[in-house]
């Protein structure tokens, strides 16, 4: 399996997140393609629901999307969300890791974010993938996915 490229992604609490901080322990990121939709909404629930679950197995929790880093703090306010959110402006992760990718909608062709979850070891290799996410069901996956890590 591939292994997480070289990023520097800022979160939204100020910090920026590096590969190299990444490393020593396992960790999850999940691809979203935008805050306060309704499945992005859910997804980000779901995996701030279950991060006591992930943390107990020494795992991180990183949400993705393109968004401003306010539009990520305003998401987690008014979601009481606890996962870190991470901002792609650029795409530059998501492109490395096939994420970024041609989509259409009602007969237009666009660019934009497949909904993708990427489960790392601690040396942070991708040791799973989930592409093209259905929201119910798919934390649950991947803790299961981690716990057997």
């Amino acid at each position: 399996m591939n292994s997480l490229p070289q990023f520097e992604l800022p979160l939204d609490d100020g910090t920026i997140l590096q590969r190299e901080d990444v490393l020593g322990s396992p960790a999850v990121f999940f691809f979203y393609p935008r805050d306060n939709t309704p499945g992005c909404t859910r997804e980000a629930i779901a995996f701030s629901q279950a991060l006591s679950e992930f943390q107990k197995l020494g795992i991180r929790v990183i949400g993705i999307s393109r968004d401003s880093l306010e539009s990520h703090r305003k998401f987690r306010k008014k979601h009481d969300l606890t996962v870190d959110l991470g901002s792609d402006f650029d795409h530059a992760l998501m492109s490395a890791l096939g994420v970024w990718k041609e989509k259409s909608m009602y007969g237009k062709t666009y660019m934009g974010i497949e909904r993708s979850t990427f489960l790392l070891d601690s040396e942070g290799v991708i040791v799973k993938d989930w592409r093209k996410v259905k929201v119910k069901g798919h934390v649950e996956a991947v803790l299961e996915a981690a716990r057997a890590l």
